[in-house]
């Protein structure tokens, strides 16, 4: 083989090989922003059921904060929440906390609240908690999780936040009070952080960090 027919069948690979690069590349940036809006969509509808009755008109996943340990809010880790917006006013906020003390380990719970401190929805994200039992959190097994619809500090008072075996007034499960005491002591603590940090949280930088 010659020189030259060994240059130019280089040559032509090279060439070949820069074209499959480049559509591999415009594939991926199509296909990322795909996922992305995808992704996107998804979180929007999962945060939806904790908005009960809240008329919003903005991308509730577009204003997330981080709010980085340590801070009162339930859980060790960092708690997530997003700012919801109607006409540029706040009108809700949506917080996901994790509830340390499970029957089975933690629990991830997403707690709406509407800006007058008024609870618009809880939804469980994740647990472990034993089948049949604990996990009558979740609300497409009973509606045991709706009692806390529209619920404040003041409605009941803060130390009636608690099951009823503890003096409280909620109700708990059937075979099961570890796993509810864990869900009511978590809302309440998001209430109690919610009325303490409410302008603040409204005056952060989306994907910032609060304290």
């Amino acid at each position: 083989m010659s020189d030259r027919t060994v240059i130019k069948t280089g040559l032509t690979l090279a060439a070949i090989a820069a074209i499959c690069t480049a559509l591999v590349a415009a594939t991926y940036q199509l296909t990322e922003e795909r996922i992305a809006a995808n992704q996107k969509a998804l979180l929007e509808k999962a945060l939806q059921p904790a908005l009960a009755g809240v008329f919003y008109d903005s991308s509730v996943s577009e204003s997330r904060l981080v709010v980085q340990p340590p801070h009162e809010l339930p859980g060790n880790d960092a708690a997530i929440v997003y700012r919801v917006f109607a006409e540029q006013a706040p009108v809700a906020a949506l917080f996901a906390v994790t509830a340390r003390d499970g029957f089975s380990g933690p629990i991830r719970i997403l707690v709406g609240i509407g800006f007058d401190g008024t609870v618009t929805g809880v939804r469980i994200l994740e647990h472990r908690e034993t089948p049949g039992l604990g996990d009558k959190i979740e609300s497409s097994r009973t509606d045991w999780i709706f009692q806390f619809d529209g619920r404040s500090l003041g409605d009941p008072k803060v130390t009636a936040w608690a099951i009823r075996d503890d003096g409280g007034d909620f109700d708990q499960l059937t075979g099961a009070s570890v796993t509810p005491r864990a869900v009511v002591h978590a809302i309440r603590d998001t209430l109690l952080y919610f009325d303490s940090h409410r302008d603040e949280i409204f005056s952060l930088e989306a994907s910032g960090e609060g304290e």
